[in-house]
């Protein structure tokens, strides 16, 4: 029997049961998906986890709400509590007094909150595609959070997400597509944004104040051609987390670790490093 890839460990606290990958040894890094239809840990970082791992613990965990992770099926979810605690309590029971964070999108909203709330438990914080400032959702975002299963559905937001449509081939879609038909998937994903959907780009935005007082070395990535979140959210991140440095990719999507996948292994394995060689 050939086992699942997407199925790593399994982490039980409070009502939630996450799944979770923890590969390599070395200083941790805790890398966080994006809140697409059909996401699992593995499916949205398995190019950089082998990459990683050569020199550092990677921990990558499903989020509540997505992947294999179980919640409870009235689970109520509170931006961004849910998932600060979820995080807080996988690196607790870990023994990860410190982490790095690589965030995509969703899940680098996740580590700002992180960053913001929890500044002693993060070292850097690598930011790709991420929210955090205010922007108004987008049709294309809205056809993303508010994704009903069907192959034809799931082929047409997989190609909102990248800029080079011939990344998104029949055989893609169809395994992200059957991903969402597994018995309480849908549900679960549609208990996270339901409409009116734009409350909950507001409800990930940072204050100034907050962000002024992130004093974390920061790598902020982007697709100038994101249509999911755009590039001026990153442009405002930079500007107000004062220790940030921004790359911007021509010809690229929301999929920057797909469609610049060298150069955003490169880069990150550089900005960690960084921090060894001090």
């Amino acid at each position: 029997m050939t086992q699942n890839p997407e199925i790593g460990l399994f982490h039980e606290a409070g009502d939630i049961k996450t799944n979770y990958h923890d590969v390599g040894e070395g200083h941790p890094v805790l890398l966080m998906h994006g809140s697409g239809a059909g996401v699992t840990a593995w499916a949205n970082w398995m190019g950089l986890i082998p990459e990683l791992s050569q020199e550092r613990r990677v921990v990558a965990p499903d989020l509540a709400g997505f992947g294999y992770t179980e919640v409870p099926d009235d689970i109520e979810y509170r931006f961004m509590d849910t998932w600060v605690e979820q995080m807080m309590r996988l690196l607790d029971d870990l023994d990860i007094e410190q982490t790095d964070l690589v965030g995509n999108s969703f899940g680098g909203t996740l580590a700002i909150a992180l960053a913001v709330h929890h500044p002693d438990r993060v070292r850097r914080m690598v930011l790709m595609g991420s929210g955090g400032q205010p922007f108004t959702v987008s049709p294309e975002l809205e056809a993303l959070w508010g994704y009903t299963p069907s192959f034809e559905n799931m082929r047409r937001i997989l190609d909102i997400m990248a800029f080079d449509r011939s990344l998104v081939t029949d055989d893609i879609a169809d395994i992200r597509y059957r991903a969402t038909i597994r018995p309480g998937v849908q549900e679960r994903f549609e208990r996270i944004f339901p409409p009116p959907r734009q409350r909950w780009a507001d409800a990930t935005a940072f204050s100034d104040e907050q962000l002024a007082g992130i004093d974390h070395e920061t790598l902020i990535l982007h697709g100038r051609e994101d249509r999911v979140v755009p590039v001026s959210v990153s442009e405002q991140l930079f500007r107000k987390i004062d220790r940030a440095q921004l790359h911007i990719f021509g010809r690229c999507g929301h999929w920057t670790q797909i469609e610049q996948k060298q150069r955003f292994i490169s880069l990150v394995r550089q900005f960690l490093n960084e921090a060894e060689d001090r």
